[in-house]
């Protein structure tokens, strides 16, 4: 199947199962990326974090000391966008799909472990951790190739779905926009129609390279 077959046939089962419990773990995986998204971004500018949360209900948040406002706010759903663009460009552009979910599975426990702090957050991240580093041990190159492509497009569509339901459709909710125009001013519609049109430009640009020499496999 050419590449954008595949891209189409990903898409299709994500949309279908998106109503679905079957999609549930990979929705908790993108709120794990844009609360972690967060946390990376008060370290980056100086901050420090004080815990990282996520619950069942697919919600999470991060509670932190410092760092820059404005990036911090920003990193959530820009943060959990490009951890998905990132997946699928890797998985799309390297024949190395076992090394990719090693590190990617890593690089959750590690989160986990340092920032964690709540008994749900540990077992999702130390078992959605364990989870690929068994796939990546026991399964070929394809399977794990096929997974890192489910997850990088499931995170990259859940961003503007996500911006748009907590910014536009429920704008009086205290989202992360909403956060941001009480910190720099505007309206919290402001902060999530930029949000989206970065999200859709992103996406729209992941597509365009993952379609210029594809890896083949």
């Amino acid at each position: 199947m050419n590449q954008i077959g595949t891209l189409i046939l990903l898409l299709g089962l994500i949309i279908i199962g998106w109503d679905y419990s079957i999609l549930y773990p990979l929705k908790l995986l993108v709120v794990f990326f844009h609360e972690s998204s967060h946390a990376l971004a008060t370290l980056l500018t100086g901050g420090s974090v004080k815990e990282l949360i996520i619950n069942k209900d697919q919600g999470g948040h991060v509670l932190s000391q410092g760092g820059n406002r404005f990036i911090i706010l920003s990193a959530g759903y820009i943060g959990s966008l490009l951890w998905g663009a990132s997946i699928y460009l890797a998985s799309v552009k390297s024949r190395y799909d076992k090394a990719i979910m090693q590190l990617l599975a890593l690089s959750i426990i590690i989160i986990t472990v340092v920032f964690s702090r709540s008994l749900f957050s540990w077992l999702f991240g130390l078992l959605t951790g364990g989870a690929m580093l068994l796939m990546a041990k026991y399964l070929a190159e394809y399977y794990n190739d096929f997974a890192l492509r489910i997850i990088g497009l499931t995170s990259m569509m859940y961003a503007p779905l996500d911006i748009y339901s907590d910014t536009i459709s429920r704008s009086y909710l205290p989202s992360d926009a909403y956060l941001l125009a009480q910190h720099t001013g505007g309206a919290t519609l402001l902060w999530g129609g930029l949000w989206i049109i970065i999200s859709v430009v992103v996406i729209f640009y992941c597509f365009k390279w993952s379609f210029n020499n594809p890896n083949t496999q």
